[in-house]
């Protein structure tokens, strides 16, 4: 599967099938949370936070993945990401594009 942030694939004439997308809420268990919050008194990366998003990217891509084969694409383009805050501690990211086949 091809996955690309542009709006063409280099040499290949694409027929638009529709949206893929994919998404994901995660959050991190309360002892992680409590040591984040503790770090905001000093500065510096949330290191637990960091790893949680880049899970949630690759979890939400792979969704997003499995929705464009579904549909019978060979690529994704155009694909973006969102985050928004669910709850406190947690959050969602979402992945989303233009599912293709290459004709």
């Amino acid at each position: 599967m091809i996955v690309v942030n542009t709006d063409y694939i280099d040499d290949e004439k694409l027929q638009m099938i529709g949206i893929a997308k994919g998404s994901t809420i995660q959050t991190k268990h309360i002892g992680r949370d409590f040591g984040a919050s503790l770090k905001t008194l000093v500065g510096g990366e949330l290191k637990g936070y960091t790893e949680m998003m880049n899970e949630a990217r690759d979890i939400a891509t792979e969704r997003m993945i499995d929705d464009a084969l579904r549909l019978g694409a060979d690529a994704v383009i155009n694909v973006r990401y969102s985050t928004s805050a669910i709850m406190e501690s947690a959050a969602e990211v979402m992945a989303y594009g233009t599912a293709v086949k290459i004709v």
